[in-house]
Parts: structure tokens; C-alpha cells; sequence
């Protein structure tokens, strides 16, 4: 068991058990790099037994004899391998970001919307890079050239944005990796040529070991909400995140909410308040620089199979039927809700965003 967050109230509020990987598996190439034997050390002290560095680069083993053996067994497994070289070519993630940067891909909760099932291949095994100290150096060559947020009048005082959970939650792996630790050292600490933000988002809320670290206010952690935690498997109580929230706002940290993904369940108008509520209380008094993302429940064709492959017993709607239809540039397709349903989610939670947090800044909605 984490240790428990304590609120500003003084009361503990216990978080879920770190992930304790049951396999781990680190390529030849990951074993050339320090990072893979931090990553190994961490493991052993978690408990993990079932640890294996490979004579190759190929990760095997993973698969069942049915579909949810393969998902059980590959959501128990890290693999510790090197980043490709697509992942040093950072590209623009609007609204969010200027520039995604990868220190791993895949997650080991059990979100039923994941928004992960329809962008990775293959069994959905966590991997985490070795090559950390090369994807962080990397950085310097992106400072002053984003398009996202640098040049957006409201938020060019973040500096130069990068994205570290689009394709992970960092601090959900955390314990068994030491890569976000590493990353909030190195951005808070480096001398880069101009200002700079690294931000991640989590639902997990074990912070304690992230408090001491020189972020030096580069780095803001942002808590994913959902009054819905029945779709949200293996992650910490939405209590628990908040109350971290909380904590690190008192800790001076920049912070955000990402209320993610928002579905209009019924009584979604009262789950909404109740739950930014809770966040109002959880900062006041802090004086940190909050903001709130708001991001609506969509999914695709390809998330849809995968998800009702791995989730069989899902309540989660996904009915097309029920959804309009987005086309991306290229033809892909998103279903998203109707736009009466979202104008009245918008209407209803930015204006809840307005009276109870309003000194956040809400930087979008989606």
C-alpha cells in the first residue's frame, strides 16, 4: 500500500497499491543504458521475482490462448526497451501541448474508455524507455519553436509545453520506473535557452515522492477527474487524487484538473458540482496556478472493438448511433456526442468551472 495523502483538513485518504509488475522484461539494446538497471532495482525492491534481461530486442511470451489471458497477462508486464527513433521527433499535441515527449507507452489500469486501445498495436504491455537520459537531451532542440501554447497569448508564459502522459500515466508507473522523478529534475534543474513547462496527467496519487524534487515550478502535474470511477479499474479513488491535487498546491506546485472523459450519466449535472466542490476545497488557500481541461467522452471505430474485447461487460455507452460523427483531416473517424448534448455539458460544467475555481484558468474544451 502507497503511503496515504492527507488533505489540507488533516484527514488520510489511502491510495490504491502501487503497480507491482508480475513480469518484467528488458531488452539487450535497453541493457546498455544506466536507466535499465534503475528500473530492474525497482522491481526487485516492489517484489516483482519474474524479471528476464533478453539476448534480443524482441519481446515474446506475452500472448494466451484467448484474448483475456493475452490483456491480463500483458497488462502484468513491463517491458523495459529503447525508445524509437520516431519517439526523438516530437510532434505538436494541440490543445495540450507544444511538443509530445515519450518516457513510455502503454498503462496498467483498467479504463474502459481507454483512449490508448485504439492508438497502440499489439497486447497492450506497458513499455518504458531505458534511453531516458537521450529522450530528456533531446529537449534543448525543441525549446522556442512551438506553435501550440508558445504563441497563444494566454499561455506563452508557460514557456515551451511538453507532453508526458499521452501515451502513459507516468506517475502510475512510477514506482517500478523513477522516469518521471528523473524527468522533473532534469527540466526543473537544465539550463535551456529559454522558459520551458513539462506537464503530465494522472489518476493516480502518490505524490509524496515527487514533493521534494527542484521542479522549480517547470512542471505541472494535472489529476484526471471523473465522477464515473466505476469505468476506471486499477487507478486510485478520485478522493485520493483530489486530495493530492491538494497537496501539491500547498507545495506550490502548478496543478491542473483534466476532467476527463466527461459523460452525461444520469445526474451528471450534481456529480459535477459535487466533484469540483471537492477541488475548490482541496486548493483554497493555496494561491497555486490551477487550470482545468475539459475533455468530452469520444470514441473511435478501432477503440470500440478493442475495448468491448477487453471489457465484454461494459456499461460504458458506446453507441454510434447515439453519437455525430467527426472526420479528422485525413478521414478518420470520432464519435462524438450530439451537439445539444454538448453544448449543454459545456454550458453546464464551464459555468461550474466559473463559480467554484475562479481563479483557474480554463485552457480548453474538447
Amino acid at each position: 500500500m502507497a503511503a496515504p495523502v492527507r488533505t489540507t483538513a488533516g484527514r488520510e485518504v489511502r491510495t490504491h497499491r502501487a503497480w507491482v509488475p508480475r513480469h518484467v522484461r528488458v531488452t539487450r539494446a535497453a541493457q546498455e543504458h544506466p536507466h535499465a538497471a534503475e528500473i530492474v532495482r525497482r522491481c526487485e525492491a516492489l517484489g516483482t521475482t519474474d524479471i528476464e534481461l533478453l539476448t534480443g530486442d524482441r519481446i515474446t511470451g506475452v500472448r494466451g490462448e484467448t484474448e483475456r489471458e493475452t490483456y491480463a497477462r500483458a497488462k502484468a508486464t513491463l517491458a523495459v526497451v529503447v525508445s524509437p527513433d520516431s519517439a526523438r521527433k516530437l510532434d505538436p499535441i494541440p490543445p495540450s501541448a507544444d511538443w509530445r515527449v515519450d518516457l513510455a507507452r502503454g498503462c496498467p489500469a483498467h479504463c474502459q474508455y481507454c483512449y490508448l486501445a485504439g492508438s497502440l498495436t499489439g497486447p497492450p504491455i506497458t513499455r518504458v524507455y531505458a534511453d531516458l537520459d537521450r529522450i530528456l537531451d533531446n529537449l534543448d532542440g525543441y525549446v522556442g519553436r512551438g506553435n501550440i501554447t508558445s504563441t497563444n497569448a494566454e499561455r506563452a508564459h508557460e514557456g515551451t509545453t511538453f507532453e508526458a502522459s499521452c501515451y502513459t500515466d507516468p506517475l502510475g508507473i512510477e514506482p517500478a520506473t523513477g522516469s518521471l522523478a528523473a524527468a522533473i529534475a532534469h527540466v526543473g534543474t537544465h539550463d535551456f535557452t529559454g522558459p520551458v513547462q513539462l506537464r503530465a496527467t494522472t489518476k493516480f496519487a502518490d505524490v509524496a515522492p515527487l514533493l521534494d524534487l527542484p521542479h522549480h515550478g517547470r512542471t505541472r502535474l494535472r489529476f484526471s477527474l471523473s465522477p464515473w470511477s466505476r469505468f476506471e479499474g486499477g487507478t486510485d479513488p478520485v478522493a485520493s487524487r483530489v486530495a493530492a491535487l491538494g497537496t501539491l498546491a500547498h507545495a506550490g506546485w502548478p496543478v491542473g484538473v483534466t476532467l476527463a472523459p466527461i459523460i452525461p450519466e444520469p445526474g451528471w449535472e450534481q456529480a459535477y458540482a459535487d466533484l469540483l466542490g471537492d477541488v475548490a476545497d482541496a486548493v483554497r488557500g493555496s494561491g497555486t496556478d490551477l487550470t482545468v481541461e475539459c475533455i468530452t467522452h469520444r470514441f473511435t471505430p478501432g477503440s470500440k472493438e478493442v475495448l468491448e474485447g477487453w471489457y465484454p461487460a461494459t456499461r460504458l455507452e458506446m453507441d454510434p448511433e447515439q453519437r455525430r460523427t467527426k472526420r479528422g483531416r485525413y478521414g478518420s473517424v470520432k464519435h462524438v456526442y450530439p451537439d445539444d448534448v454538448m453544448a449543454a455539458l459545456r454550458t453546464h460544467v464551464t459555468g461550474l468551472v466559473e463559480d467554484l475555481l475562479p481563479d483557474a484558468r480554463l485552457l480548453y474544451w474538447t
